[in-house]
């Protein structure tokens, strides 16, 4: 009999397919175990035709980029993550990399890398810039301007190449919307694991930025969650799976893949009191939508 560790890091099973086939928006396949052919092919095999492969440094997104030009099924963002840039300008050992310093440090070290994802941002693959935005739940106050500079950069990057912007947003909601104000936000927004209420969610449809929700949204204590669920126009809303994190109810704590997006559909369409198949459609058209594919 199988140990309650080795549960916990055992793969879920397989949910019951969707009948209408949906894109899971935001993705690490590089965080996930197994072979990239084999996650598509088992997303695939339950409905989740497209990934959207998110990178978080200059490695990852290179990494994405090259990903999405081999596979059909997948298409590409670049970024430095909130937490990367404290750690190129700080030395920051708490930042997202995880592979150590690529770059000098300090603000020439900021510029180089965002240099290079300025570079992978034009490639035609590549459909998205980010994630980026603001961390304070990792990044102290020392972190803060780093961490704004670049998204400032980030921003400017999307919409120069026409491209979607993918917001990460934890314990930041005021001064990511400010920033998102001050610069002008690109044509296409999204807020990746959104983490706000019912009431931020009225402000993000107001200014027309796509929310996509995790499986984080049938955890127990996520009812804000699904308050905004609830509010949030039908033609915005996306789902993600931000696996290997964020596994949904009832397999939080196991490894997440992108096969798992039927649970999260589910639950959002439960939430809504929504046919599934209607959810589904709606998230396929709103996810091509938002990022130009």
């Amino acid at each position: 009999m199988p140990s309650n560790a080795a549960d916990k890091n055992a793969a879920p099973p397989l949910p019951e397919p969707l009948r209408v086939p949906v894109a899971d928006s935001h993705t690490h396949l590089d965080m996930q175990s197994g072979t990239v052919e084999e996650g598509l092919a088992k997303a695939a095999s339950v409905g989740v035709t497209t990934v959207v492969q998110v990178g978080c440094d200059v490695a990852g997104s290179r990494w994405a980029a090259e990903t999405a030009e081999r596979y059909d099924a997948v298409h590409a963002t670049v970024a430095l993550h909130p937490n990367e840039a404290p750690r190129i300008v700080h030395g920051d050992p708490d930042g997202w990399s995880r592979q150590g310093a690529r770059t000098p440090g300090g603000d020439g070290g900021l510029d180089e890398a965002l240099a290079e994802i300025d570079r992978l941002a034009a490639l035609p693959q590549v459909k998205g810039v980010g994630e980026t935005g603001l961390d304070y739940f990792r990044t102290g106050p020392e972190g803060k301007d780093a961490q704004e500079r670049s998204f400032r950069a980030h921003i400017e990057i999307a919409k120069r190449h026409g491209k979607a912007l993918v917001i990460h947003d934890r314990d930041a909601h005021a001064d990511v919307l400010r920033v998102l104000k001050e610069e002008g936000a690109p044509e296409r927004t999204v807020f990746h694991c959104y983490s706000g209420d019912a009431e931020m969610a009225e402000i993000c449809a107001r200014a027309g930025y796509f929310m996509s929700f995790a499986g984080n949204v049938t955890f127990k204590n996520a009812q804000d969650l699904r308050d905004a669920v609830a509010v949030a126009p039908l033609e915005l809303l996306l789902v993600e799976t931000d696996a290997p994190f964020l596994t949904p109810v009832p397999y939080r704590g196991r490894p997440n893949a992108p096969y798992l997006i039927p649970v999260t559909v589910r639950a959002m369409a439960a939430v809504r009191g929504i046919d599934e198949d209607a959810l589904a459609s709606a998230l396929a058209a709103n996810t091509a939508r938002a990022f130009g594919y």
